[in-house]
């Protein structure tokens, strides 16, 4: 196949992006390949939790670069994932609010956010803090489609989005960068990175940023009592490294962090009061990583991740605060073409807030997975065993297999299962948690064609999710007959067709994807809330070595902010332009423009979003 087959057949790419991604091969993750070893070829990581050539990986998925994130001139993750295949979002507000994605229909409990290898969600709620994430930090992003609770444990029947911080490499290296917007914005960065030479190599990457805005207000008279009037604003603070040293070739020694405080404004129902989150989000690793023999390699990891928020409202304030820890060790066996995989984990979680229950429990886990390769055929299968402390076991699993009709042309499918595990809110809050609800269960079925011949490329994906156990809330609570309560009860059946494509035409290249979704609720025969039936994006870019621009349509057919579908959310289409100018090397000036036309759209019921808004600014050393 193309060196790019799936990285350009997932499509929302502009032409910089066909550099090769060898920040994935530097991740704890990805051991079993040393730069060395690479072709031209990009390589992916997530799906299999080892480096792969693209072309060989069978699940859907999708790859953001250096190069696009820089193009874009977005400031937030939610609003670079809202323009790509697979992905929608809801935001309750302007930057800084609570958001939500969803993957294939899948919603942000049932999809897993990896930082470097290391999950990032609250235990008491189960959901990423999406708005914490800082994009000028991430140098790459990779979003697998699908279940991949066979690979990763719980949580994973959507599929996984992992975003790689940035390294170092090459001579010590300062980078900057300075922008201002609408609404009050304002972001700083600053960084350092680099590697020595020799046969003990170190190398380092250490960042910061901040970003702040005067925003504009959150929510309009459909929330309800919580309506005020007022900017809604925010600040975030993030710092992240890493740093490894290879002790001599083949062993390594290493670590991660990335850490980010924020507080954020939002509306609390008084009009002369200004209820706040503030938020950390933290994770921390250490890892070693050996070549034992020449077809062994091991992955020994210890990570920390927490997730804290302290609300203040006119109430007395809510304090939640979460952490997880997590051992692994992962063990890739090369069997002549093909390799075996052996992974343990250990986690414990831990619950600690100011309502009346502080909960821990643990999961220990024991993976198997086998890649094989003949001659034109792809095939991996793989198992995994999670035993819990709260909700007891559970056995997962997964099938896949591709065929190369030609060099441009490969044809997959794949089927699996997964869970979703009860969050501590839905197990243990007081008036609301129930301890005898069980994971949500999904089985999943997908077939999938791509095709690259290194100037045209195309995708199609058909997939058919099955879940059932769906935990939501039940009023009356049937346990009790008053109130509300977590319950067991809903089926769901997420079906879709995934299309993108794309061609070049000198320095333009000219992209587009559409998602066709049946996310039904097979209970109440309704659609799922915040979904819609399609959406999709059109865009062309221009790149040349002096200057840069993209346009993109986003849009997205209607939704029901709620479960019974009584209230309806309209559809909408954005234009979005972006463009940046090399002044020399070293400087460089970027713009975005975002809703050009200002229009006037609903992600969430009661939650305004943003009208046309820019930012301007300058970056220095960014190559």
């Amino acid at each position: 196949m193309s060196s790019s087959v799936l990285r350009r057949a997932n499509l929302a790419f502009p032409p910089l992006a066909i550099a090769l991604s060898v920040s994935a091969a530097f991740s704890p993750l990805s051991f079993a390949q040393t730069p060395a070893d690479q072709s031209l070829e990009p390589v992916l990581v997530t799906a299999s939790r080892t480096a792969q050539k693209a072309s060989d990986v069978l699940s859907d998925n999708l790859v953001i670069t250096s190069e696009e994130i820089q193009q874009s001139g977005q400031s937030s993750l939610i609003d670079l994932l809202q323009r790509k295949r697979g992905i929608e979002i809801t935001r309750n507000g302007g930057p800084g609010t609570s958001s939500t994605v969803y993957l294939r229909g899948s919603s942000s409990k049932q999809i897993i956010l990896l930082i470097d290898g290391v999950r990032s969600a609250s235990a008491t709620t189960g959901e990423p803090s999406w708005s914490s994430i800082p994009l000028s930090q991430i140098d790459r992003i990779e979003v697998v489609f699908g279940p991949l609770s066979s690979m990763y444990g719980a949580d994973a029947t959507g599929g996984v989005i992992q975003v790689f911080t940035k390294q170092g490499a090459g001579a010590p290296h300062v980078t900057a960068s300075a922008g201002a917007g609408t609404y009050g914005t304002k972001e700083y960065t600053l960084g350092v990175s680099g590697s020595t030479d020799g046969d003990h190599k170190l190398r380092y990457s250490f960042n910061s940023s901040r970003e702040e805005a005067k925003g504009f207000n959150a929510t309009n008279p459909l929330v309800g009592s919580g309506y005020a009037p007022d900017k809604d604003g925010y600040t975030k603070t993030s710092n992240s490294g890493r740093i490894s040293w290879e002790l001599a070739r083949g062993q390594e020694i290493g670590a991660t962090f990335l850490q980010t405080s924020s507080n954020s404004q939002f509306d609390s129902g008084l009009p002369r009061y200004d209820a706040r989150n503030y938020a950390d989000v933290g994770i921390y690793t250490v890892y070693s990583r050996n070549q034992i023999t020449s077809n062994w390699g091991s992955l020994f990891q210890v990570s920390k991740s927490s997730d804290k928020l302290n609300s203040y409202t006119s109430n007395p304030y809510s304090s939640i605060n979460s952490e997880s820890t997590q051992v692994s060790w992962q063990n890739d066996i090369k069997l002549g073409t093909d390799l075996l995989q052996v992974i343990t984990e250990h986690k414990k979680e831990e619950a600690v807030t100011n309502q009346p229950f502080n909960r821990d429990r643990t999961t220990n886990s024991l993976a198997l997975a086998y890649q094989l390769q003949r001659g034109a055929h792809i095939g991996n299968v793989s198992t995994r065993y999670d035993d819990n402390s709260a909700y007891g076991s559970n056995v997962t699993g997964s099938l896949g297999y591709g065929y190369r009709l030609s060099k441009e042309l490969r044809i997959s499918g794949s089927v699996g299962t997964s869970f979703r595990a009860p969050t501590f809110n839905e197990l243990y809050y007081a008036g609301y948690g129930n301890p005898d609800i069980q994971p949500e269960k999904g089985r999943n079925a997908e077939v999938g064609i791509y095709y690259d011949d290194g100037k045209s490329d195309a995708s199609v994906a058909f997939y058919r999710n099955r879940i059932t156990n769906m935990i939501v809330t039940k009023t009356p609570c049937p346990t009790s007959g008053t109130g509300s309560c977590a319950y067991n009860v809903n089926e769901a059946l997420l079906t879709g067709l995934s299309m993108g494509a794309g061609t070049r035409f000198g320095d333009f290249r000219l992209y587009g994807t559409l998602d066709l979704q049946n996310p039904k609720d097979e209970t109440k025969n309704t659609l799922l809330e915040r979904r819609a039936r399609y959406h999709g994006t059109l865009g062309v870019d221009y790149v040349n070595q002096k200057f840069t621009a993209g346009a993109d349509v986003s849009f997205s057919g209607s939704r029901f902010s709620d479960s019974n579908n009584k209230q309806p959310l309209g559809g909408y289409a954005l234009l979005n332009l972006n463009a940046t100018y090399n002044l020399s090397d070293d400087w460089q000036l970027f713009a975005r423009w975002n809703n050009v036309l200002d229009k006037n759209y609903v992600l969430a019921r009661g939650y305004n979003t943003a009208g046309s808004n820019g930012l301007v600014g300058v970056r220095y050393g960014f190559k």
